[in-house]
């Protein structure tokens, strides 16, 4: 074609070999065939010489034989509507997730070509041409009459599927929800399924009226990735590198597959599979059930806790604060189809804000003597442990459904009632522009900050987890002094002194947090390992302080820049100048 040359078929509609000219050639199987050509090429004295070449050649999966090209004739399809089709996406009537694949798909339709519609298989809907004895052909449906026979071949199978949105549903039905709302696939099928869809609907407007937003089939398209194996090549039953879902469930549990897999498959983004992936999905889901059950532990709970009528703690006002910055950022990510993020941040909040920090700040309060503080933050745990189930329901039916159940959570109290119909969870039960969370979320944030340097120190100092160490904390703030005893649970430590005036020995492992000098009481110090240790914090808090003082000698970032967000900055590198002051004075101690 590229040289207008004319076009020769080889093979008889049997496979064999097309050569009439070559009577000895001419109805031959192909690999005679080619032993043949040679043969007759040496004895006439034409063939210069013969060496191995090799090529690239496609094999039949079924027949495991290669595959020849052959030229037959074919029904094509003339593309309509493309321009409507580009110009639907472009103006954003349907909306792509990820967007980068607009790119794919207009590229597609700029250089789209006749579509083959026939196929040459046994099963499918067959092609509505008629041949007539005298050589007539039509297309239509139904036979012309006696004498007419139809075309053998069938068509393409995506020639029925580009029908789907509409021609599944009554014409009742599609009044209602024709154009739907989303469809989910995967990339690879852009072409074949997802733009011939849109195709359709414009073409034969199925809609309400003949406007283009009322006859593309779906407003969204989510394309999801492809789980790979290690080596990153697709799964498939011919290479035998798909994991059986069953054994995985058996293993992990349904919640723990459906979890692990969600987190780590960002949209539109192939993920190569790993096993550890499912095995934290499964951590994850013992990690809510003993969460729940430590809940359960501590009597009834309430379906609807009133917070209102509680004194809450700081480390209460903090988790639901970051509750509610949890909901905020998965609505976002909900609206945006990026469901990864929605599990990731629910992983992050329930493990490290909720069990991680509260519950082990909460534990003080739980088993202390005063019967308000404990209701309290029991309340607390009843209210964040039931917007989670919920938000975790989609990801973890199973465990969620049991946990909702077990621990009574639903407003109506029916003992029949089931998670999949509560209401989702609401941001603001501390109420919008309260003062007071901003002031416990510093305090908490300063006090966990804290608490997480004097872990450093203890495992570099080797003090074993199991021991229960002193601490010293230097420090003029005053209301550190009510948190003491939650700071010592958290730091496991015998006791925790607030010396305003404390003077260390020299070698006494120290940390400068935003509340002080935090310092290690350990005897037989070793100057050298603790020289070390603070030279490498000099070293961050200095990276630290040029990093923040850079952003603040660009008069761009100080112009532009919201003026909180400038404010911050100075407070950070007012904080990091003191902190750096604080710790080369330690360090000019040792010498």
């Amino acid at each position: 074609q590229r040289h207008q040359l004319p076009v020769i078929d080889v093979l008889h509609p049997d496979g064999r070999i097309n050569c009439p000219p070559v009577p000895e050639l001419d109805g031959l199987d192909r690999f005679e065939a080619r032993k043949k050509a040679a043969e007759l090429l040496t004895a006439r004295g034409l063939l210069s010489k013969e060496e191995p070449y090799e090529n690239s050649v496609g094999y039949s999966e079924r027949a495991g034989v290669p595959v020849e090209p052959r030229l037959s004739e074919q029904w094509f399809l003339r593309y309509p509507k493309t321009t409507e089709a580009l110009a639907v996406v472009r103006q954003n009537l349907i909306s792509f997730y990820p967007a980068h694949w607009e790119k794919v798909y207009a590229q597609w339709l700029a250089n789209i070509q006749d579509w083959c519609i026939s196929r040459q298989v046994w099963w499918g809907h067959g092609i509505p041409a008629w041949y007539g004895a005298d050589g007539e052909i039509r297309v239509q449906l139904d036979s012309p009459g006696d004498g007419w026979r139809q075309d053998e071949d069938t068509l393409d199978t995506w020639f029925s599927s580009w029908l789907w949105a509409y021609e599944t549903m009554d014409a009742e039905t599609r009044a209602k929800f024709y154009p739907t709302s989303v469809l989910v696939t995967a990339p690879d099928i852009i072409f074949f399924w997802v733009a011939r869809m849109i195709i359709a609907g414009l073409e034969f407007k199925p809609g309400r009226t003949p406007a283009d937003e009322d006859n593309i089939p779906f407003r969204d398209v989510i394309f999801t990735g492809l789980i790979r194996d290690r080596a990153g090549r697709k799964m498939s039953k011919s290479l035998g590198n798909s994991p059986d879902p069953l054994e995985l469930m058996g293993k992990y549990g349904a919640d723990g597959l459906r979890f692990g897999l969600m987190r780590i498959a960002p949209s539109g983004q192939d993920i190569r599979f790993d096993e550890k992936q499912v095995e934290e999905g499964r951590n994850f889901a013992n990690k809510v059930w003993n969460a729940a059950r430590f809940r359960q532990m501590h009597g009834p709970s309430e379906a609807a806790p009133r917070l209102n009528k509680h004194t809450l703690s700081i480390y209460a006002i903090e988790v639901l604060s970051r509750l509610d910055d949890a909901i905020y950022a998965i609505e976002e990510a909900y609206r945006e189809h990026r469901f990864s993020e929605v599990a990731q941040r629910l992983y992050e909040f329930f493990w490290n804000d909720y069990c991680d920090w509260f519950i082990e700040a909460s534990k003080t309060e739980i088993f202390s003597e005063d019967i308000r503080r404990k209701e309290c933050v029991l309340a607390v745990m009843d209210h964040v442990l039931s917007a989670v189930l919920r938000l975790l329901h989609p990801f973890m039916p199973h465990i969620t459904e049991e946990l909702w159940t077990l621990l009574a959570l639903d407003p109506s109290g029916r003992p029949d009632a089931t998670i999949q119909f509560a209401s989702p969870p609401r941001a603001g039960v501390l109420g919008f522009g309260n003062p007071r969370v901003r002031e416990a979320r510093q305090r908490t944030t300063a006090i966990y900050e804290m608490v997480q340097s004097g872990r450093n120190l203890r495992a570099e100092s080797r003090v074993q987890s199991n021991k229960k160490a002193r601490f010293v904390l230097r420090t003029s703030v005053d209301w550190v002094a009510d948190e003491l005893a939650i700071i010592s649970r958290l730091l496991h430590a015998e006791e925790v002194v607030l010396d305003p005036q404390y003077k260390p020995a020299a070698g006494i492992p120290v940390s400068v947090t935003a509340l002080g000098e935090l310092h290690l009481l350990i005897t037989g110090v070793d100057k050298g390992t603790e020289r070390e240790r603070l030279e490498k914090e000099i070293g961050k808090c200095q990276d630290e302080l040029r990093t923040v003082g850079a952003k603040l000698g660009n008069s761009s970032f100080v112009d532009r820049a919201p003026p909180a967000v400038v404010e911050e900055h100075r407070r950070r590198k007012a904080e990091f100048a003191d902190r750096l002051a604080q710790l080369s004075k330690a360090h000019e101690a040792l010498t």
